[in-house]
This record gives C-alpha cells, sequence and structure tokens, in this order.
C-alpha cells in the first residue's frame, strides 16, 4: 500500500514533525542512518523555508522507485509545496550555503542539491516547488534512456495510506506509466492499487491491453481500480495507451496537447469485453500527464517552457499545487504522474 506523510507547516512546531516523518520514511525505505539522517536534514531545510520565506505550505514525504534503480531499493522524495512570492533569486538561492534566514540550518537550498540523490526546484510569483529525492546511494543516478518518470500522490484529508498509486517500469527500450486509483480512499482503496503495482512489476514488459488484462485478474480479490498504462517506445518513436475507469489524460506532442480517453469499467469488477487503445507519436519532447480524478477536471497544463525543461517529479508537483487552493480542499486522493522524453540530466 502506499504510505504517504503529509505535513502541513505554518508554525515552527510542524518542523520537528517533517524531520520525524522522514526518519520514518528514511527506516522504511531502508536507508542507513547516516542517508536517513541527510534526508531528514534535507527536508528540515525545506520545512524551515515554507515557513520563513513562503508564509507556510505542505511537505510531502513518500518512498518511490523508479526504472534502473530498483536494485539500490527505494528512495525517499520530498516534495515542498508553497503560494508564496516565490524566490526572487534561484540562482544565488542555489548556490552551497546561501541562506538570508537566521533560522535556518544554513544548509541551503545548494547544499540539498548536493546532498540529494537528485534535486529539482521551480520557482514563480506564483509560488515554490521543491522537490529532493534520497536514496542510499548519494551519487546521481546513471540512466541513458531519454525516458523519465515521476509523479505526486497527496491522500484525502493526511490520511496515512492513499488509495492512489503510480509506478513505472522499464523493458527493453519500452518504458511502461501506470497510475490506479482504488475506488475510494483508505486502506481498501490503497489495497486495490498496491495490487495494481505489484502486478506491473510483474507483467510490465507486455503491451498495455495485455498489462490491463492481467491487472483485471491481480485486482478481482479487491474492490477493483480505475488504471491508465502508457507505455513509449523509444527504438520505435510510439506511445501506446490503453485506460479502464476515470483517470485522465493528456499528452504534449509539440505545442499542443490532446486528451487521451479512457474506457469506462472497473479493473478487477467490470472489465469491458474490449479496451480501445491508442497509438501516437512520441519523441524529443513529448510529454504525457496522468491523473486521478482527485485533481479538478479543469485544470491547465502548463505551458512554461521553464517548467516543462524539468524533469517530471516537479512538473507534476506543480500541475497539482496551481488545480488546486485553500479555497477548493480536495475531495479525494490525488495523484498526478508525468513521462517526459529528454529532460536536463543532472538535476529534477
Amino acid at each position: 500500500m502506499t504510505r504517504v506523510w503529509i505535513v502541513p507547516v505554518h508554525d515552527s512546531t510542524r518542523v520537528r514533525d517533517v524531520r520525524v516523518a522522514t526518519e520514518e520514511a528514511g527506516a522504511r525505505a531502508g536507508l542507513d542512518p547516516h542517508r536517513t539522517a541527510v534526508a531528514a536534514l534535507v527536508a528540515t531545510e525545506l520545512a524551515t523555508n515554507l515557513l520563513k520565506h513562503a508564509g507556510g505550505g505542505r511537505l510531502a514525504i513518500e518512498l518511490v522507485d523508479h526504472p534502473g534503480t530498483e536494485a539500490r531499493g527505494p528512495e525517499v522524495q520530498l516534495i515542498a509545496l508553497d503560494h508564496g512570492p516565490g524566490i526572487h533569486d534561484v540562482a544565488a538561492a542555489m548556490r552551497d550555503g546561501y541562506t538570508t534566514s537566521e533560522a535556518s540550518l544554513g544548509a541551503g537550498l545548494g547544499t540539498c542539491l548536493r546532498i540529494s540523490s537528485a534535486f529539482g526546484l521551480y520557482s514563480t510569483g506564483r509560488g515554490t516547488v521543491a522537490v529532493a529525492r534520497i536514496g542510499q546511494d548519494a551519487r546521481r543516478r546513471e540512466d541513458r534512456s531519454t525516458v523519465r518518470s515521476g509523479g505526486i500522490n497527496l491522500p484525502l484529508a493526511q490520511a496515512e495510506h492513499s488509495g492512489d498509486a503510480w509506478s513505472c517500469v522499464r523493458s527493453g527500450s519500452r518504458t511502461t506509466l501506470m497510475l490506479a486509483d482504488g475506488l475510494g480512499h483508505g486502506v481498501k482503496a490503497a489495497h486495490a492499487s498496491g495490487a495494481a503495482v505489484d502486478e506491473l512489476h510483474r507483467v510490465g514488459h507486455l503491451p498495455p491491453a495485455e498489462i490491463l488484462r492481467h491487472l483485471h485478474t491481480a485486482l478481482r480479490a479487491t474492490r477493483g481500480a480505475a488504471v491508465a498504462v502508457a507505455q513509449s517506445d523509444e527504438a520505435g518513436g510510439e506511445l501506446v495507451f490503453a485506460g479502464v475507469g476515470n483517470i485522465g489524460a493528456r499528452l504534449r506532442t509539440g505545442d499542443a496537447w490532446e486528451h487521451l480517453v479512457s474506457h469506462p469499467g472497473i479493473v478487477g469488477a467490470q472489465y469491458p469485453a474490449t479496451v480501445p487503445v491508442r497509438r501516437m507519436p512520441w519523441g524529443p519532447g513529448s510529454l504525457l500527464v496522468l491523473h486521478s480524478d482527485g485533481l479538478p477536471s479543469r485544470w491547465l497544463p502548463p505551458e512554461d517552457p521553464a517548467l516543462l525543461a524539468h524533469e517530471p517529479a516537479v512538473i507534476a508537483a506543480t500541475v497539482l499545487r496551481d488545480a488546486s487552493s485553500a479555497a477548493s480542499p480536495g475531495r479525494d486522493d490525488t495523484c498526478v504522474a508525468v513521462l517526459a522524453s529528454e529532460p536536463p540530466i543532472g538535476r529534477l
């Protein structure tokens, strides 16, 4: 099941809560004491920045796997979200040791960049999104694939478990992204989406339509889920998409966004006789967003080239942040996952 820690940061007492949650996440990820302490330091710095520079925000902590890193175990992913004034000079803020707050640990965002396994930051006048991943291996991931994935998962009402889940697997030149939304929310929904993730890791080498059929069998003992599967083929220059249920999907090719529609039904319960399969071109600059119905239906896809140049986790977190507000809180678990071709190397 997908375990997520969500900590609102609106006063100094919550900084400690962030650190404690990150230490628990590090233990669950199997990080040694040193790397767990590194994760706690990064999380504390991000929480302090939320409090001192953004007027508050929230920090999401979860465990993530990425294609090519499974053998090293999961990484702790930290995502800080705020609607503050943004960072005036991002280049200065990213210098090692730079800080403007007396309450800061003095680590600064530059130090967070240096000690994290991966780190990314996107800031405008609408606020800042910072994403850090800390794994047992402190070195940057070496991955020759031009396709990257990333996501964010926020459970309803800060619950421990999210009924949504996303995962990505790779087989040869094919990269398969899946997003599952277990019916309802809570532990039983999380059990359904977790079963989908487990099965994907067994059958991710198959075409999307066959993956969905295997998922249907695997989820029969659960309450079922809406599931979408997208598979990019670097060698063939193609994206294949198939979905059952109300998973949203938008594909960007060139300068245009296109809706990809899933077929009605429930994987594990009410599976349709046939599932339409879409085949579309996939190449440099292509970008796919999958999301559960916790995201407002009228969300606007990102157009800022600076954001689109980031890796998927930053894009996914920004999409989620900008689609919601304190005036319209989420009414369900919310998950956003992104698949992108040829992001920059060495940063998120």
